[in-house]
């Protein structure tokens, strides 16, 4: 199947052409028609086969027939028409720059709304008229608040990333939301995300409309052109052997993952101090350090990027050929998540577990997670010892790990730093130093801060690579 056989129009066929891309992935396949029909959409597809475009492609067409008369829609409306819901700031602006790219032969406006910047910018966005609006949830709310946003005009809804959205705390904030929209009888409701729970599903269940569900992937699996290997390591020596691969193995570019940000900026000062270019990424960096360190990376400046978990989820690398697990995730599937940063749309990509001693049960676990063994070596010379020295006592509160834990983040009882939004603009509960956030990389609800709610950085593909780096507009 070509895209040509979508009956997308040729606007929209231009771009993504232009993009170097002929043949949809087979989430697009199935999402596609889907949303062209009308049909309510739960699409469970592993993160990297092309998502974004599912339901990016056919809401810009849906729109550019409405300013035609060929579809159901609204044919013109200042008032946004579609909103996209996304976790944290580095997805908005992606899913954003998907919009853009596919639609800048259009007349079609879009905008990414998040905390942590001035709300004024966004205002006068919305005053000039939004056809797409892609937002974090807090936010959103702080709009309605202001009676700075109307959402009676919506006819499409998407939440993206759907089972982080509600792991990270999101669920009262979406049902208010929900709450505002027009009836489900006039809005189309699209659920994409890389992993479907139970309970998601249920929810889910609980507004969509006789949806039609689509898994292009085994639930909780890896993707089958990523090779993973585990390589048993002291704790201490973890850095050591991180140096040993660097040096023998010509990496050139590397996502690495730590548990914590104090560990990233930690790992990331050595990998420097060794003269290896690095910059860490997390929710204690500012956005607009976030925005540059992605781009240096994938314009090659950087060779090392180290990142926590939910910061890292709006990376998009074309054929980035390695991910690191410097330590393993609490939560197994967050493996899953990391991993698929790699071996993207059929590319091969590698992904190397530095484990120690005392993430064996982790281990176990994501093994049994992903149905599959993987393959463990011991380089020479850092051989484990055979009685390893026990783990440090942790404070894991600033970490995803369970049910409780992520209650307590939205209560304004987490670590410090969980908020993206700027020295704790992120905290609903009035916190200080950013604690009580709704997570790493999470939107903040703050109400100062310079910047513009429109979007720089992110790339395509989840529909399509962006093989140029960060776009600015």
């Amino acid at each position: 199947m070509l895209f040509t056989d979508l009956g997308l129009k040729a606007e929209i066929l231009r771009a993504i052409a232009e993009q170097g891309y002929t043949e949809p992935t087979p989430i697009q396949q199935q999402a596609i028609p889907a949303v062209l029909a009308g049909r309510d959409l739960m699409a469970c597809a592993q993160t990297g086969t092309g998502k974004t475009a599912g339901f990016t492609l056919p809401i810009l067409q849906l729109l550019s027939q409405a300013q035609a008369g060929e579809s159901p829609l609204n044919r013109l409306a200042r008032k946004p028409r579609v909103l996209i819901l996304a976790p944290t700031r580095e997805l908005a602006l992606q899913v954003e720059e998907s919009v853009r790219t596919y639609g800048q032969h259009l007349p079609l406006k879009s905008m990414s709304m998040f905390g942590g910047v001035g709300m004024n910018p966004q205002i006068a966005a919305l005053k000039r008229g939004v056809d797409i609006l892609v937002a974090c949830p807090g936010r959103l709310l702080d709009h309605i608040n202001q009676r700075t946003l109307d959402l009676s005009g919506i006819e499409i809804l998407v939440l993206d990333e759907a089972d982080r959205m509600l792991d990270m705390g999101f669920i009262r904030d979406i049902r208010k939301i929900l709450a505002l929209l027009p009836p489900n009888g006039k809005r189309q409701n699209l659920l994409f995300s890389a992993t479907f729970s139970d309970e998601i599903k249920e929810l889910a269940r609980s507004f969509l409309h006789d949806p039609q569900s689509i898994e292009v992937a085994r639930r909780n699996t890896t993707v089958e052109t990523v090779s993973q290997k585990v390589i048993h390591v002291d704790r201490e020596k973890k850095k050591d052997v991180l140096l040993h691969l660097f040096e023998n193995r010509g990496w050139n570019q590397v996502l690495i993952f730590t548990r914590t940000k104090h560990g990233a900026d930690a790992l990331s000062r050595r990998l420097d101090k060794e003269g290896i270019r690095s910059a860490a990424l997390h929710g204690n960096k500012t956005q607009g350090a976030r925005v540059r360190a992605l781009t240096e990376f994938k314009e090659g400046k950087l060779v090392a990027l180290v990142a926590t978990d939910i910061a890292a989820r709006g990376i998009d690398i074309d054929q980035l050929p390695y991910v690191v697990n410097y330590e393993l995730p609490n939560v197994a599937e967050d493996y899953v998540h990391r991993i698929g940063r790699t071996g993207r749309a059929g590319a091969e990509g590698e992904a190397i577990s530095l484990v120690c001693h005392d993430e064996r049960d982790n281990l176990r676990s994501i093994e049994r997670l992903i149905k599959k063994d993987l393959e463990k070596e011991v380089l020479p010379g850092f051989e484990p010892s055979a009685n390893p020295t026990p783990a440090p006592p942790q404070n894991r509160g600033g970490q995803r790990q369970g049910q409780g834990q992520r209650q307590g983040q939205r209560q304004g009882q987490g670590q410090p730093g969980r908020s993206f939004g700027n020295n704790g603009g992120g905290n609903r509960s009035g916190g200080n130093g950013g604690s009580g956030g709704r997570g790493q990389g999470g939107e903040g609800r703050s109400r100062s801060g310079g910047g513009a709610a429109s979007g720089n950085g992110g790339t395509p593909r989840s529909g399509g690579n962006h093989r140029n780096g960060t776009r600015h507009h």
